[in-house]
């Protein structure tokens, strides 16, 4: 029986695919370590908790910084993922250029539901390979950041983070990136509005 092997393609063969219109509009794709990987749909928790994150922080790091949602960083040699959310350093092109690379990264973001297992373990040990020094993950399943930092290789050859530390939702977090900025996560983290109970019955009770 002939061996199936998968097909991996470089970064300059992925472009070319994407020129060529290989993707359409409304495909949600990235490349993983040589691989073409559908992205996971996103559920509403997911929807929010970007979009408040990236209001925060476009507020936040203003022109200190280039807040990206949802945009490729190409990291060499195989691989370009679409974080939800990466401040990188301020570049007057605003990366017109190329897509930023780990020297331009300065904190890389996941948002979490669905994706929760790929986010800790493939995502994560891909950000750490590439020397990025700070991931966060927003955990929507268990409800806490997850913030990692200081990447490491182990004797063989596995990348991770040497330090782990979880935030609450309604604590204040600072940006390893910019420390004299912090996030307030209660501005962050979905909250579903408290139900008023009413009473089916009405009138006056005895």
């Amino acid at each position: 029986m002939t061996a199936v092997t998968r097909k991996r393609f470089t970064l300059a063969e992925y472009h070319y695919l994407a020129e060529l219109g290989f993707f359409s509009e409304d495909d949600r794709v990235e490349l993983i370590r040589g691989e073409i990987m559908e992205m996971a749909a996103k559920c509403t928790p997911h929807s929010v908790c970007n979009s408040l994150l990236l209001g925060e922080l476009y507020t936040l790091v203003g022109k200190r910084g280039n807040v990206r949602g949802q945009e490729p960083i190409t990291l060499p040699p195989n691989s370009e993922p679409e974080p939800d959310v990466v401040v990188a350093r301020r570049q007057s092109d605003h990366y017109l250029s190329a897509h930023p690379s780990p020297k331009d990264i300065l904190l890389v973001i996941e948002v979490a539901d669905s994706s929760l297992q790929y986010d800790q373990q493939t995502k994560l040990a891909l950000y750490a390979e590439a020397g990025i020094s700070d991931y966060w993950l927003f955990n929507l399943i268990e409800n806490h950041l997850e913030v990692y930092s200081e990447p490491v290789q182990d004797v063989q050859g596995n990348s991770s983070y040497r330090l782990r530390r979880l935030i609450l939702p309604d604590e204040v977090v600072a940006l390893p990136c910019l420390p004299d900025l912090s996030l307030n996560l209660s501005s962050v983290f979905p909250s579903y509005p408290q139900q008023t109970q009413t009473s089916a019955y009405s009138g006056t009770t005895q």
